[in-house]
């Protein structure tokens, strides 16, 4: 599967953004998908994560609250809502997949073998 990630951009603190993760290729609907940040001088973290069925949703203490992952089979789509942005989410955000994540290691960057390019968000306060 092949992953193209947008919807970055350069938003004022308190302000929203909405990332997409779109999917080509493989049966989209068996996939976990993953989003991650990595800020510069930062290892890659994990920020959110969604089953497959689209059913459960795993987020990062910092983020609940703010950021909602959802998802669109039918249109081999994920989403990231994020709302109230803070200065520190900057950073470049990637969407990752597989079909064979096991749920205690969702949060894993290693458990994906799919990656998508990257978006840039900037957050100025």
């Amino acid at each position: 599967v092949q992953l193209q990630a947008s919807g970055g951009g350069l938003v004022q603190a308190g302000g929203s953004l909405r990332l997409s993760c779109v999917a080509s290729g493989g049966t989209f609907r068996n996939y976990a998908v993953g989003w991650f940040r990595q800020a510069p001088g930062k290892e890659r973290e994990f920020v959110a994560a969604i089953r497959g069925s689209g059913g459960v949703a795993y987020y990062k203490d910092s983020v609940k609250g703010r950021f909602t992952i959802s998802r669109d089979n039918a249109k081999k789509t994920v989403y990231l809502q994020m709302n109230s942005l803070k200065p520190e989410d900057t950073a470049i955000y990637y969407c990752a997949a597989d079909s064979r994540i096991i749920l205690t290691t969702i949060r894993m960057a290693t458990s994906y073998d799919y990656w998508g390019q990257g978006t840039q968000v900037t957050v100025s306060s």
